[in-house]
């Protein structure tokens, strides 16, 4: 458990939370500023910063739950759609520095938009981008 994290406070029932699921190995409970109706997040009991430095059993676990989630927001809630969402650095977003997943349910009508628009690739970038990946 990290001291200063407010995730970690939550797993240890330091900090309220609404928890919708919970196992040995991670807790979904409901974020507190969602995007649309039942918005959740899912995290792994075990402190990780984010992406980059979580184990792979804890993401295997995340997904895991992120999934048994999503399942049940299609089923109780009616939603259209999920998104699954994580963001790994202030540079993509993330404020909190616990890994977690945001299990986002997604409604024919609701107002969440995509905050960029995707733009047609130029090939040679693609080409070379692909080879510094492939190393």
């Amino acid at each position: 458990m990290a001291e200063d994290c407010i995730f970690c406070k939550i797993v240890a029932g330091e900090l309220p939370a609404q928890i919708v699921d919970q196992d040995e190995h991670t807790v979904s409970f409901m974020d507190i500023n969602p995007w649309t109706r039942g918005h959740a997040l899912v995290i792994p009991r075990n402190h990780s910063r984010n992406l980059f430095d979580i184990g792979e059993r804890d993401l295997a676990h995340v997904s895991a739950a992120a999934k048994r989630l999503a399942l049940r927001m299609r089923e109780r809630l009616g939603c259209d759609g999920v998104n699954l969402l994580n963001s790994s650095e202030p540079a993509a977003w993330q404020t909190v520095f616990h890994f977690h997943a945001h299990v986002i349910p997604r409604y024919e009508d609701d107002p969440l938009r995509l905050p960029g628009a995707p733009q047609q690739a130029d090939e040679d970038e693609l080409r070379a981008v692909a080879k510094e990946l492939r190393g």
